[in-house]
């Protein structure tokens, strides 16, 4: 069996995304390896052993161009709506509480939030599926 251990998204400025998801999720630098060309920082918390990479490419200081392929990160809480009053209040500019229910059961709650480089985070209430 494959076991999923990271997903890697291009950031712009280290110790702005660094903030930001220690601010939004917790999630503190697990590992640092730097090279002369770029650095990959490891981000993780104790409640999965899932890490986010982010890729820092030196030199590079156009904003990076998401085109129409990605899609979003997801994360489940247990309480969304102290989360997104959470956010809110921390300036992250959390999108509104989404109730989606496309057959009139409602199969999951969330809300959206973007990172400073524009990457989609889908928050999600831990139940059902999200559990």
């Amino acid at each position: 069996m494959a076991k999923m251990i990271h997903s890697m998204i291009r950031v712009q400025d280290e110790a702005r995304s660094v903030a930001f998801y220690e601010t939004a999720f917790g999630l503190t630098v697990a590992d640092r390896l730097d090279f002369p060309d770029f650095t990959l920082v490891y981000l993780s918390n104790a409640e999965t052993g899932f890490e986010l990479e982010l890729t820092v490419n030196k030199g590079h200081d156009e904003p990076y161009n998401l085109g129409d392929g990605y899609g979003h990160l997801a994360v489940s809480v247990a309480d969304l709506e102290a989360e997104h009053a959470r956010f809110t209040a921390a300036g992250l500019a959390p999108r509104k509480m989404i109730e989606f229910a496309p057959a009139g059961e409602v199969i999951a709650k969330f809300f959206f939030v973007a990172d400073p480089d524009g990457y989609q985070i889908e928050v999600l209430a831990r139940t059902g599926r999200f559990a």
